[in-house]
Order: C-alpha cells, then structure tokens, then sequence
C-alpha cells in the first residue's frame, strides 16, 4: 500500500468531541515533532516505492472580517514572525496554521503514473491509501485515487445529512457528503482529505494522542479548523463520524442469524459430515459451502482480476511472464484455499509466487506442508508455474532488521507481535531459494510481486484458534459466538494495523480475500454449527466449512490440516524463546506471549 501523512502546525487540537472523558484546560498545541521530515518520508518511501509528493496549505486568517482561507504556498512572505507567532503575508493577511501533505505511492492501477498528493480547481488536496473494490464505479484501467478525488470534488460540505443541511453548497442534502461517499467504499482504505470549503480532514490513520503511536479504531474522522475568539490563534477540533451506509452499520455489528442449534440441526449435520467423511460432497448450488466458495471466489477476482494491473519497468532482469500476485504460504489450509481459488482467477500464462518462511530450515512444519501443498496444487492446476519460493532465516542474524521492525509492530509491544512482524517482513520481502529445471537445482530468487494475498480473518470467523475451542467448551455455542465476535472487532487493533505496516514497508500491498464484504456477510448468515463443530478434534470440527470449500476444490489433503500460527509453524517462537529467555520452557513460565518488549530485544 502507500505511505501517506499529514504534518500540522501552528494549530491548537481539542479532543472533546472525539474523546469525552479527556480533560485539559484549554486546547493544546501538538507536542515537538518526534521524527522530522526527512525521517518521515524515508519511511513512507519504503511503502510507496513508485513517487513521491508533498504539498503544503499555509492557513491565513483576516482580522478585519474573521475569515479563515488558505493560499497557494507561492504567496510571499513580507514580514517576519511576530509576538503571537503570526507572520503577515503580502495582501496584509495573518499566516498561523500550516498544513504538509506527504504522500508516497504504490501503483497498482491506472495506465499512467500518478504522483500524490493530488490537487484539484478547488485546491482540495487529498493523499490516498489503499484499494477501492466497490461502491464507487471504475473501469478497468481507473486509477482509484484519481476517481476518488473526482469523486470527493462532487460532495457537498455537510458532515452529515442527519438534521437540516447548512451548507450553501448542499441543496436539502442532494449531494452527498463526504462520510457518505466514504461509508460507501467497499475494500481497505485510509486517505486524508483536505476540503477547502469545510476546513476539514478525514483520516483514517491519524493519531487521536500525538505523543505516541496508536493503532485508530476504523472510521471517518475529520478536523475543523477555525480561529479562537479569544485569542485568534487556530483550533482543530476532532470528530469522529459514524458510517451512513446501511449495509456497512449492520455489517460492523458482526451479528449471527443463527447461532444456538436444535438437537435435529445437530442430527442432521451430522449424517452431513458422514457423508463428506466417506468422499461425498453435496453438489446442489444451494449447498452452504457452495456459497461460501463461490463468496471467496468472488473476493479473489476483486482483488486480482478486476482492475488493470498498473505495469512498472523493473528492469533488465524482470522474467518474460511475471508473477504479479503472490500469497503468503504455508500449505496450511487458508493458504491453500487462496492459492487454489487465485488460479481460477488469474491467466494460466502467469506464474504464481508462495511466500514460505522458515526458521529451521527443511524441518519447520510450515516448510514441510508448503511442500506438499506445491504438490496437491500441481496436481488440480498442472498447467500453471507454481513458484514455492522458500526463505530461510536465523534470528540470530537478524539484529537491524529485529530494530527496524519493532518499530513497525509499534504500538504492539510483545515477544509473539515481534515474532510475528519479523516473519512477515521476511516473507513479504520475498527473497529466497527456487528449485527450478529438471535436476531440482536450487536457485535464488526474489518475489517481484507488488500484491501479496493474505489469509487472515480466516481464523477468527470460522473458529480456528485454539480459545475458541475452549469457550465453547466452558460456555457452550453463546460463549463461542461472543469470542469470535469479540475476535473480529478488535482484528483492526490485534492484527490488520500491524500487519499492514510490515508488509507495505517492503513496497507490497496486503490483500485480504476472507475479510470481503461479502465474504462476511455470507458466513454471517450460515448459521454457527455449519462453521464449526468444536466437539470434532482439531483438524475436523475447527473451520468446518472451510475443510468443506477445501475439498470442493480438490485439496483433500489441505482439508484434514490442522491450525498453525506463522510464529509457530516457521519456528520463530522457538527460535526467539531460546535467544530470549533460555529455552521454550522458561519462556512458558514467563508466559511469553504476554511479554512487553522493553528496549533492544538482543
């Protein structure tokens, strides 16, 4: 993805609308910058590898009329700073406030290069981050930003049409405003908007408390910027809005239709599994994992197929046929089910990278059923180049990139987030070993795939940890609805921010075809014994519906897998609790997953 930020000066920020309980006794300045400039912009970089922009807004202020405007940055600077920090500008106004755009792009849409932020004849600005699958049109060869910003330009500058609009520009709500376009977007997103005739920036990623990194619950947040009556310095107030489109509001709720079965659902699902035991899958179209298959498909080609791959020149070196889609592989059975379900959607004539990584080499798990799903793949898919690119690490080499990224894992601060960010960060680098040729020689290789397919929220809608099985043990199917609820509200904290920021600083962009709309709502509507059967051992009963889809696919093998965490199944978490506390053993006493990093981890 890209790397986009938003640098703000010479405003005062309140927080009482966004956060009720904090008290301060007046509006506050952001604290001095902890990274400057060129530190910043280092980072977005890596993110976004393709172009670099930035665009400054100064904001001005009249006395004599009390308007807040902004000017383009050529305007000269005539005086110099005065007691309140002011400087006046060469038409006699009051610069206060400064506004710097950053924004460091990715492509991977559009036929022609695009460089962030963007402008438009209104001087809104806006930096963009992420992937548009619906909800606003684009064709094929669209670049999402550009439609976006196109997009934006038409919104009135409403924050809502709940009461009675205000806006000259809004006539009684015909056009939409901007969390109304914004609640409309299906797919990952973060942007920061500037529009001009509002004052008012939407992001998705800015930190509510400025002296330290927090992971930002998903929304629309926005910052008004006007003067203090009394003493005319700037304030932004911040607010968060709530999402306007029905289907998103219910869709956040993560409510089940049905979640407690009756002792003949339990009979019947049962003659059900016999049945898939002994070879049979039900073949109706109305079939419930029909349905999830054909949801999961459907959220593979959005994120493949459907748009223009934008082409960047790599090189002399670049092969013949690419691979331009990757998925990070563990032959597990989420992996498995993207790889399979990514040859459907994507031409034969290209190759396909599986990202492996381990920290024992030939005997970690991962490594083990990466090989054997290369095989079960080649056999459903024999006329595809299946290319098991598998990386071999040592954490005790790793000491800079160790640093390098617990300061993206940043604010997660524990051994099992670290463990996991480094076999991420390994993985989506994508650089490592390929047996090639008709001898089997071992040769380097380097993934230049810009799309990595991720199979995460797999687990967490269809029961696939471990403390699932224990609450619906201890509590019965209410107990295992609420965790995996629990589960899906918090993976934007626990998981997706961390994530993100590891796989995008390697110049990739994560996608994640479980966590569709779609997708989402079709588990969402099966009813929770025919996702998972937790009195079924581990292998059968956990993700049921998933081992289902898997053998609708041909992967009969993949479907009797057992959960793996990456920290365990590359054996970094072995690795780390030898280097770090001695052996696994002493790590389980200090219960290590629970560990909070202080400082060096050497």
């Amino acid at each position: 993805m890209c790397g986009i930020s938003l640098i703000l000066s010479g405003i005062k920020i309140d927080l009482s609308f966004l956060l009720p309980n904090h008290t301060t006794p007046s509006p506050e300045f952001p604290q001095p910058f902890l990274f400057s400039e060129e530190e910043i912009t280092a980072a977005l970089r890596r993110r976004g590898p393709d172009s670099l922009g930035a665009k400054t807004v100064n904001l001005y202020f009249n006395n004599n009329n009390n308007n807040l405007f902004d000017e383009p940055q050529s305007c000269v600077v005539k005086s110099f700073s005065d007691e309140e920090g002011a400087v006046e500008n060469g038409c006699g106004n009051r610069l206060y406030g400064e506004l710097r755009f950053i924004g460091a792009t990715l492509q991977l849409r559009g036929v022609n290069p695009v460089i962030q932020p963007l402008t438009d004849s209104y001087h809104n600005v806006l930096v963009y981050n992420g992937e548009i699958f619906g909800g606003v049109h684009l064709s094929s060869d669209s670049n999402d930003t550009e439609i976006l910003m196109q997009s934006l330009a038409n919104c009135c500058s409403c924050t809502s049409h709940e009461g009675r609009c205000r806006s000259s520009t809004c006539s009684e709500g015909s056009r939409e405003s901007v969390p109304e376009l914004l609640s409309r977007i299906r797919g990952p997103w973060a942007l920061i908007y500037w529009q001009v005739t509002l004052r008012d920036i939407d992001d998705e990623k800015a930190k509510v408390e400025l002296n330290f990194w927090e992971e930002l619950a998903c929304g629309v947040y926005s910052i008004s910027v006007s003067p203090l009556e009394t003493d005319g310095h700037l304030i932004g107030k911040v607010k968060k809005h709530g999402w306007t489109d029905t289907e998103l509001k219910e869709l956040t709720k993560w409510k089940r239709t049905t979640v407690e079965p009756k002792p003949e659902n339990l009979s019947l699902d049962f003659k059900k599994a016999l049945t898939i035991e002994q070879g049979i899958v039900q073949s109706t179209p109305l079939a419930t994992s029909h349905k999830v298959l054909k949801a999961l498909k459907e959220s593979v080609k959005r994120r493949t197929t459907l748009n223009r791959i934008y082409q960047v020149l790599l090189g002399n070196h670049k092969r013949e046929k690419s691979a331009p889609i990757a998925v990070l592989f563990s032959g597990g059975l989420d992996s498995m089910i993207i790889a399979a379900l990514l040859h459907q959607c994507v031409d034969s004539e290209y190759e396909i990278d599986l990202l492996n990584i381990s920290f024992d080499g030939e005997s970690a798990p991962d490594r083990i059923t990466a090989r054997a799903g290369l095989n079960e793949l080649r056999k459903i898919a024999s006329s595809r180049r299946w290319n098991l690119i598998e990386i071999d690490a040592y954490l005790t080499k790793l000491t800079s990139e160790t640093q390098h990224v617990m300061s993206l894992i940043n604010p997660a601060k524990t051994y099992m987030d670290l463990n996991i960010g480094i076999a991420l960060w390994l993985a989506a680098r994508g650089d490592g070993w390929l047996y090639e040729g008709t001898h089997c020689e071992r040769v380097t290789y380097k993934s230049e795939s810009r799309i990595l397919l991720v199979g995460s929220g797999a687990d967490e809608q269809c029961a696939g940890y471990g403390r699932h099985k224990t609450k619906f043990r201890n509590k019965s199917w209410l107990g295992l609805d609420e965790e995996m609820k629990l589960d899906m509200q918090r993976i934007w904290k626990r998981n997706l921010g961390r994530d993100d920021r590891i796989i995008a600083d390697n110049g990739k962009e994560a996608r994640f075809p479980f966590l569709d709309e779609d997708v989402i709502k079709t588990l969402l509507d099966i009813p929770l014994w025919e996702i998972a059967d937790l009195d079924q051992p581990s292998g059968v009963g956990d993700k049921k519906i998933l081992r289902e889809v898997a053998r609708l696919l041909g992967l009969n093998e993949a479907a009797i897998l057992p959960k793996r965490a990456i920290q365990f199944g590359s054996r970094i978490a072995r690795e780390s609790n030898r280097k770090n506390f001695g052996s696994n053993r002493a790590a389980n006493q200090a219960s290590a997953g629970s560990v909070v990093i202080y400082g060096s981890s050497d």
